[in-house]
Protein backbone atom coordinates (compact mmCIF):
# COMPACT_ATOMS: atom_id res chain seq x y z
CA UNK A 1 0.00 0.00 0.00
CA UNK A 2 1.28 3.43 -0.91
CA UNK A 3 -0.38 5.31 1.93
CA UNK A 4 -0.46 4.13 5.50
CA UNK A 5 -3.20 5.02 7.94
CA UNK A 6 -2.47 3.71 11.39
CA UNK A 7 -5.21 1.60 12.88
CA UNK A 8 -6.02 2.03 16.51
CA UNK A 9 -5.44 5.79 16.57
CA UNK A 10 -8.85 6.26 18.14
CA UNK A 11 -9.98 5.43 21.62
CA UNK A 12 -13.46 4.45 20.40
CA UNK A 13 -14.58 7.05 22.89
CA UNK A 14 -18.28 6.79 22.10
CA UNK A 15 -18.56 3.05 22.81
CA UNK A 16 -20.63 3.86 25.87
CA UNK A 17 -23.59 4.94 23.76
CA UNK A 18 -25.68 1.79 23.93
CA UNK A 19 -22.75 -0.63 23.95
CA UNK A 20 -24.58 -3.16 26.04
CA UNK A 21 -26.00 -6.04 24.01
CA UNK A 22 -23.99 -7.92 21.43
CA UNK A 23 -25.65 -7.48 18.07
CA UNK A 24 -28.52 -5.44 19.45
CA UNK A 25 -30.25 -3.03 17.09
CA UNK A 26 -31.18 0.31 18.60
CA UNK A 27 -33.98 1.75 16.46
CA UNK A 28 -34.36 4.75 18.73
CA UNK A 29 -30.75 5.89 18.43
CA UNK A 30 -29.21 8.18 15.85
CA UNK A 31 -30.16 7.65 12.19
CA UNK A 32 -27.41 6.80 9.74
CA UNK A 33 -27.32 10.43 8.61
CA UNK A 34 -25.99 11.39 12.03
CA UNK A 35 -23.15 8.89 11.71
CA UNK A 36 -22.19 9.89 8.17
CA UNK A 37 -23.18 13.38 7.12
CA UNK A 38 -23.27 14.67 3.58
CA UNK A 39 -20.04 16.56 4.22
CA UNK A 40 -18.29 13.48 5.57
CA UNK A 41 -19.49 11.36 2.65
CA UNK A 42 -18.21 13.90 0.13
CA UNK A 43 -14.85 14.13 1.92
CA UNK A 44 -14.42 10.37 1.67
CA UNK A 45 -15.18 10.29 -2.04
CA UNK A 46 -13.24 13.33 -3.14
CA UNK A 47 -13.08 12.47 -6.84
CA UNK A 48 -16.23 10.46 -7.57
CA UNK A 49 -17.74 13.32 -9.56
CA UNK A 50 -14.61 14.23 -11.51
CA UNK A 51 -14.89 14.26 -15.29
CA UNK A 52 -12.36 11.43 -15.32
CA UNK A 53 -14.81 9.11 -13.52
CA UNK A 54 -17.40 7.28 -15.65
CA UNK A 55 -19.81 7.33 -12.68
CA UNK A 56 -19.70 11.13 -12.42
CA UNK A 57 -22.81 12.40 -10.57
CA UNK A 58 -24.22 8.86 -10.22
CA UNK A 59 -23.36 7.86 -6.65
CA UNK A 60 -25.06 10.56 -4.60
CA UNK A 61 -25.30 10.87 -0.83
CA UNK A 62 -29.08 11.07 -1.07
CA UNK A 63 -29.23 7.77 -2.97
CA UNK A 64 -27.00 6.10 -0.38
CA UNK A 65 -29.21 7.31 2.47
CA UNK A 66 -32.46 6.34 0.72
CA UNK A 67 -31.11 2.87 -0.08
CA UNK A 68 -29.90 2.35 3.48
CA UNK A 69 -33.41 2.95 4.82
CA UNK A 70 -34.47 -0.30 3.15
CA UNK A 71 -31.97 -2.16 5.36
CA UNK A 72 -32.72 -0.93 8.90
CA UNK A 73 -30.12 -3.19 10.54
CA UNK A 74 -27.30 -1.64 8.51
CA UNK A 75 -25.36 0.81 10.65
CA UNK A 76 -27.77 0.36 13.57
CA UNK A 77 -26.50 -2.81 15.25
CA UNK A 78 -24.35 -2.70 18.36
CA UNK A 79 -22.46 0.20 19.89
CA UNK A 80 -21.83 3.48 18.11
CA UNK A 81 -18.28 2.34 17.36
CA UNK A 82 -19.51 -0.96 15.94
CA UNK A 83 -22.01 0.89 13.78
CA UNK A 84 -19.37 3.27 12.46
CA UNK A 85 -16.95 0.41 11.85
CA UNK A 86 -19.54 -1.47 9.80
CA UNK A 87 -20.26 1.60 7.67
CA UNK A 88 -16.53 2.16 7.17
CA UNK A 89 -16.05 -1.48 6.15
CA UNK A 90 -18.94 -1.36 3.68
CA UNK A 91 -17.72 1.88 2.12
CA UNK A 92 -14.18 0.47 1.93
CA UNK A 93 -15.33 -2.61 0.04
CA UNK A 94 -17.45 -0.69 -2.46
CA UNK A 95 -14.61 1.80 -2.89
CA UNK A 96 -12.22 -0.93 -3.96
CA UNK A 97 -14.81 -2.41 -6.31
CA UNK A 98 -15.33 0.95 -8.04
CA UNK A 99 -11.97 2.68 -7.59
CA UNK A 100 -10.41 4.91 -10.18
CA UNK A 101 -7.30 5.49 -8.08
CA UNK A 102 -3.68 4.65 -8.76
CA UNK A 103 -0.53 4.74 -6.66
CA UNK A 104 0.31 8.41 -7.27
CA UNK A 105 -3.26 9.69 -7.70
CA UNK A 106 -4.11 13.17 -6.37
CA UNK A 107 -5.05 12.96 -2.67
CA UNK A 108 -3.82 9.36 -2.64
CA UNK A 109 -5.24 6.16 -4.12
CA UNK A 110 -7.86 5.85 -1.39
CA UNK A 111 -9.71 9.02 -2.35
CA UNK A 112 -10.99 7.61 -5.63
CA UNK A 113 -13.79 5.25 -4.64
CA UNK A 114 -17.11 5.19 -6.54
CA UNK A 115 -15.45 6.22 -9.80
CA UNK A 116 -16.91 3.39 -11.93
CA UNK A 117 -20.47 2.11 -12.10
CA UNK A 118 -19.95 -0.93 -14.32
CA UNK A 119 -17.19 -3.32 -15.26
CA UNK A 120 -15.03 -2.25 -18.19
CA UNK A 121 -14.18 -4.86 -20.84
CA UNK A 122 -15.75 -7.90 -19.11
CA UNK A 123 -14.28 -11.21 -20.15
CA UNK A 124 -17.68 -12.90 -20.36
CA UNK A 125 -21.40 -12.25 -19.91
CA UNK A 126 -21.21 -13.85 -16.43
CA UNK A 127 -23.99 -16.30 -17.19
CA UNK A 128 -23.88 -19.57 -15.26
CA UNK A 129 -26.00 -21.68 -17.58
CA UNK A 130 -26.03 -24.54 -15.08
CA UNK A 131 -28.07 -22.44 -12.67
CA UNK A 132 -31.68 -23.30 -13.52
CA UNK A 133 -33.22 -21.32 -10.67
CA UNK A 134 -32.01 -18.02 -12.12
CA UNK A 135 -31.81 -18.58 -15.90
CA UNK A 136 -30.12 -15.99 -18.08
CA UNK A 137 -31.92 -13.95 -20.72
CA UNK A 138 -30.46 -14.09 -24.21
CA UNK A 139 -28.29 -11.11 -25.00
CA UNK A 140 -28.04 -9.96 -21.40
CA UNK A 141 -24.78 -9.44 -19.58
CA UNK A 142 -24.53 -10.03 -15.85
CA UNK A 143 -21.21 -8.23 -15.59
CA UNK A 144 -20.20 -6.21 -12.56
CA UNK A 145 -22.45 -3.22 -11.92
CA UNK A 146 -23.07 -0.82 -9.07
CA UNK A 147 -21.08 -0.15 -5.90
CA UNK A 148 -20.44 -3.82 -5.09
CA UNK A 149 -20.05 -4.71 -8.79
CA UNK A 150 -22.88 -7.21 -8.61
CA UNK A 151 -22.02 -10.09 -10.95
CA UNK A 152 -23.53 -13.34 -12.28
CA UNK A 153 -27.15 -14.31 -12.93
CA UNK A 154 -27.35 -16.14 -9.59
CA UNK A 155 -26.84 -12.78 -7.85
CA UNK A 156 -28.85 -10.54 -10.18
CA UNK A 157 -31.89 -12.83 -9.92
CA UNK A 158 -32.27 -12.95 -6.13
CA UNK A 159 -31.19 -9.32 -5.72
CA UNK A 160 -33.94 -8.22 -8.10
CA UNK A 161 -36.50 -10.43 -6.39
CA UNK A 162 -35.61 -9.00 -2.99
CA UNK A 163 -35.58 -5.40 -4.20
CA UNK A 164 -38.58 -5.42 -6.52
CA UNK A 165 -37.13 -5.43 -10.03
CA UNK A 166 -36.38 -8.10 -12.62
CA UNK A 167 -32.64 -8.47 -12.22
CA UNK A 168 -32.39 -11.14 -14.91
CA UNK A 169 -34.40 -9.30 -17.55
CA UNK A 170 -33.20 -5.79 -16.68
CA UNK A 171 -29.70 -6.04 -15.17
CA UNK A 172 -28.85 -2.63 -16.66
CA UNK A 173 -30.97 -0.99 -13.97
CA UNK A 174 -28.09 -1.52 -11.54
CA UNK A 175 -25.95 0.93 -13.49
CA UNK A 176 -28.80 3.21 -14.56
CA UNK A 177 -30.55 3.86 -11.25
CA UNK A 178 -28.45 5.17 -8.38
CA UNK A 179 -30.80 4.08 -5.60
CA UNK A 180 -31.14 0.56 -7.01
CA UNK A 181 -27.36 0.43 -7.38
CA UNK A 182 -26.81 1.17 -3.69
CA UNK A 183 -29.64 -1.20 -2.75
CA UNK A 184 -27.95 -4.11 -4.55
CA UNK A 185 -24.70 -3.41 -2.71
CA UNK A 186 -26.48 -3.29 0.64
CA UNK A 187 -28.49 -6.40 -0.25
CA UNK A 188 -25.26 -8.29 -0.91
CA UNK A 189 -23.75 -6.94 2.32
CA UNK A 190 -26.74 -7.84 4.50
CA UNK A 191 -27.75 -11.20 3.01
CA UNK A 192 -26.49 -14.55 4.28
CA UNK A 193 -25.90 -17.01 1.46
CA UNK A 194 -24.89 -20.28 3.08
CA UNK A 195 -22.24 -21.44 3.61
CA UNK A 196 -21.26 -17.76 3.58
CA UNK A 197 -22.39 -15.57 6.46
CA UNK A 198 -23.45 -12.01 5.74
CA UNK A 199 -20.81 -9.30 5.79
CA UNK A 200 -23.07 -7.46 8.22
CA UNK A 201 -23.01 -10.29 10.76
CA UNK A 202 -19.24 -10.52 10.48
CA UNK A 203 -18.71 -6.81 11.16
CA UNK A 204 -21.17 -6.53 14.07
CA UNK A 205 -20.04 -9.62 15.96
CA UNK A 206 -22.85 -12.02 15.07
CA UNK A 207 -20.74 -14.41 13.01
CA UNK A 208 -20.38 -17.85 14.59
CA UNK A 209 -17.80 -19.93 12.72
CA UNK A 210 -18.74 -23.48 11.81
CA UNK A 211 -16.36 -26.41 12.10
CA UNK A 212 -15.56 -25.93 8.41
CA UNK A 213 -14.91 -22.22 8.96
CA UNK A 214 -12.49 -22.94 11.78
CA UNK A 215 -10.66 -25.52 9.68
CA UNK A 216 -10.39 -22.94 6.87
CA UNK A 217 -9.09 -20.25 9.26
CA UNK A 218 -12.05 -18.00 8.45
CA UNK A 219 -11.74 -15.71 11.44
CA UNK A 220 -14.01 -12.73 12.07
CA UNK A 221 -12.81 -9.37 10.78
CA UNK A 222 -12.65 -7.22 7.68
CA UNK A 223 -10.66 -9.93 5.87
CA UNK A 224 -13.61 -12.28 6.08
CA UNK A 225 -15.84 -9.76 4.27
CA UNK A 226 -13.27 -9.79 1.47
CA UNK A 227 -13.51 -13.59 1.44
CA UNK A 228 -17.30 -13.37 1.17
CA UNK A 229 -17.09 -10.86 -1.69
CA UNK A 230 -14.26 -12.30 -3.78
CA UNK A 231 -12.46 -14.97 -1.80
CA UNK A 232 -12.09 -17.38 -4.69
CA UNK A 233 -9.76 -14.96 -6.46
CA UNK A 234 -8.14 -13.01 -3.64
CA UNK A 235 -7.87 -15.11 -0.48
CA UNK A 236 -5.17 -17.59 0.43
CA UNK A 237 -2.63 -15.40 -1.36
CA UNK A 238 -0.27 -13.63 1.06
CA UNK A 239 0.17 -9.91 0.38
CA UNK A 240 -2.29 -9.82 -2.52
CA UNK A 241 -2.44 -6.30 -3.97
CA UNK A 242 -6.24 -6.35 -4.28
CA UNK A 243 -6.67 -7.32 -0.65
CA UNK A 244 -4.20 -4.63 0.38
CA UNK A 245 -6.17 -2.05 -1.59
CA UNK A 246 -9.35 -2.97 0.27
CA UNK A 247 -7.48 -2.67 3.56
CA UNK A 248 -6.08 0.70 2.54
CA UNK A 249 -9.56 2.08 2.04
CA UNK A 250 -10.69 0.60 5.35
CA UNK A 251 -7.82 2.18 7.25
CA UNK A 252 -8.64 5.57 5.77
CA UNK A 253 -12.35 5.37 6.53
CA UNK A 254 -11.86 3.96 10.03
CA UNK A 255 -9.59 6.92 10.69
CA UNK A 256 -12.27 9.28 9.40
CA UNK A 257 -14.82 7.69 11.76
CA UNK A 258 -12.28 7.60 14.62
CA UNK A 259 -12.74 3.89 15.28
CA UNK A 260 -10.41 0.91 15.41
CA UNK A 261 -10.36 -1.36 12.39
CA UNK A 262 -10.37 -4.45 14.57
CA UNK A 263 -8.22 -7.56 13.93
CA UNK A 264 -7.91 -9.93 10.97
CA UNK A 265 -7.86 -7.36 8.18
CA UNK A 266 -6.64 -9.69 5.44
CA UNK A 267 -7.62 -13.15 4.22
CA UNK A 268 -4.07 -14.19 3.33
CA UNK A 269 -4.32 -17.54 5.08
CA UNK A 270 -8.06 -18.16 4.77
CA UNK A 271 -9.53 -20.71 2.42
CA UNK A 272 -12.33 -19.39 0.24
CA UNK A 273 -15.90 -20.61 0.64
Amino acid sequence: MMISFASGTSTDADDHHGAGGRGITYPWTRPITSLISRELFESMFLHKDDNACPAKDFYTYDSFVKASRCFPRFGSTGSISTRKREIAAFLAQISHETTGGWATAPDGPYSWGLCFKEEISPQSNYCDSTNKEWPCYDGKSYKGRGPIQLSWNFNYGPAGKALGFDGLKNPELVSNNSIIAFKTALWFWMTEKKPKPSCHDVMVGLYVPTVADKAANRTAGFGLTTNIINGGLECGLPNDARVNDRIGFFHRYANVFRVHTGPNLDCDYQKSF
